[in-house]
């Protein structure tokens, strides 16, 4: 069960939605936030519209008193309270996003790519060629490499440095698969 919160959108026309995808319920705004999770599931994910909320919902606090509960009468074998609804029209959530998306404290680069797409191939991100590895330490002290970090995304490293500074990387900063060699 999840239950998305992120929502700008609250108490406006955007519709609260149920889907259900490989096996997990999810629970939230239709703002595109689960719009990722059913471009990828293994399934067709499927749709729902909320149409009942419970009494006394404020227009502002979906999170607690309408994706809560509804999120709990699942988990609990209940019916979706709401109706099917045919699958939002594609936002480009089935592709990856080849760009850094954030840089964190250490100065490593997450990007959109997802991991297991590469194969283990090289990347090029910072006009350089990034050699993939598993730990920081398959790199030499002051080098580049891409791992899988700890939710399967792509992220630019330096065993011993910061990625952002050793390359030029920031958010919106494009990567690609370098070509085979």
């Amino acid at each position: 069960m999840v239950v998305g919160v992120v929502d700008p959108g609250v108490g406006t026309a955007r519709e609260p939605v149920v889907v259900a995808a490989d096996g997990r319920w999810y629970v939230g705004p239709g703002n595109g936030l689960f719009d990722v999770v059913a471009a990828r599931s293994e399934a067709p994910a499927r749709w729902w519209r909320i149409t009942r909320a419970p009494e006394g919902a404020a227009a502002t606090f979906h999170g607690r008193d309408l994706f809560a509960p509804v999120a709990a009468a699942l988990a609990r074998g209940g019916a979706v309270p709401g109706e099917p609804i045919d699958v939002p029209a594609a936002s480009g959530a089935e592709a990856d996003r080849a760009a850094v998306i954030y840089i964190d404290g250490f100065g490593n680069a997450m990007t959109g790519l997802r991991a297991g797409a590469g194969e283990r191939r090289a990347l090029r991100a910072g006009g350089c060629r990034v050699p993939a590895g598993r730990t920081f330490a398959d790199a030499a002290p002051g080098e580049p490499l891409w791992l899988a970090n700890s939710i399967g995304l792509v992220e630019v490293v330096v065993n011993r440095g910061r990625a952002d500074a050793a390359l030029g990387l920031a958010p919106g900063t494009t990567v690609a698969w370098a070509e085979e060699r």
